[in-house]
C-alpha cells in the first residue's frame, strides 16, 4: 500500500531540516521527472511528491500539517493579499490630502525606485528562459537560472521595503494600490519560479510568465497614470 505520509514520501524523517527537505524533494523529482530518467519515470509518484513537498517545504503548512490540520495552499495566501489590496486602496482613498511637494517626494523617493526594481526583474526573465532552455536538467545552467531567482527576490524584498518607507498621498491612492498589486503579482511569479526550479515542471514556469506578464501591464498602467498627474 503507498504511504500518504509526507514525510516518508519524501524519504526524510520528521525532525529533517527545511534545507533537507528541498533537497530531497530536488532529488526525488529530478529522479522521478519523465523528461529527466525514462526509465525511472513515474507520474503518480511525482504528483504524491508534489503535494508532499507543498505542505513540508511551507514551515507555517508543515506545522500545520504535524497536528494533522491541512489548510489549502497557496491559493488561501493569494486570496488573502488580494482582500489586503482592496483593503489598502479603499484606505488610501479616504485619508487627507496633503501638498504637491510631498506627491513629488513620494514619486521620487518612493515609485521611481520601485519601479526600476521591478523593471529590473521583469526585463531579465526571457532572456533567462532562453538560456536555461538548452538543457533544463544541467545544473550549472539550473544554478544560474537560480542565481536570478534569488536576486529577484532580493530586488522585491527592497521594493517592498521602499513601498512600506512612507504613506502615499491621498491623490496618488489609485497608483499606490496598483503598485500594491504589482508588487503580489510579482512576488507570486517568483513563487512560481521558486517550485520549478525544484520540480522542473513547466506549469510553475508559465504560470511564473504569466504573473510577470500581469506585473509589466500594472506597471504601465502606473506609469500613464503618472504621466497624467504629472502633465495637469
Amino acid at each position: 500500500m503507498t504511504s500518504t505520509n509526507h514525510y516518508h514520501i519524501l524519504e526524510v524523517s520528521q525532525t529533517a531540516t527545511q534545507t533537507e527537505i528541498k533537497q530531497a524533494y530536488r532529488r526525488l523529482a529530478k529522479r522521478f521527472h519523465p523528461d529527466s530518467h525514462q526509465e525511472t519515470a513515474n507520474h503518480d509518484h511525482i504528483i504524491r511528491i508534489n503535494a508532499a513537498y507543498e505542505v513540508l517545504g511551507d514551515p507555517q503548512r508543515r506545522q500545520t500539517y504535524d497536528q494533522q490540520l491541512i489548510p489549502n495552499y497557496p491559493s488561501a495566501r493569494r486570496q488573502q493579499r488580494t482582500a489586503q489590496a482592496q483593503s489598502y486602496y479603499h484606505s488610501r482613498r479616504a485619508a487627507q490630502e496633503v501638498s504637491v511637494g510631498l506627491i513629488d517626494q513620494w514619486l521620487k523617493k518612493v515609485y521611481r525606485p520601485i519601479e526600476r526594481l521591478i523593471y529590473r526583474i521583469l526585463n531579465r526573465l526571457n532572456d533567462q528562459i532562453d538560456a536555461l532552455a538548452a538543457d533544463p536538467f544541467d545544473d550549472e545552467l539550473m544554478a544560474v537560472f537560480q542565481d536570478y531567482v534569488a536576486c529577484s527576490r532580493h530586488d522585491l524584498q527592497q521594493a517592498k521595503q521602499i513601498f512600506s518607507s512612507q504613506p502615499n498621498p491621498p491623490k496618488l491612492a489609485k497608483i499606490a494600490a496598483i503598485v500594491y498589486y504589482c508588487l503580489n503579482h510579482v512576488a507570486d511569479g517568483i513563487e512560481e519560479l521558486e517550485w520549478f526550479c525544484c520540480n522542473y515542471d513547466d506549469s510553475h514556469l508559465h504560470t511564473g510568465q504569466e504573473l510577470f506578464r500581469i506585473s509589466h501591464r500594472l506597471l504601465k498602467e502606473a506609469h500613464s497614470n503618472v504621466a497624467l498627474m504629472v502633465n495637469c
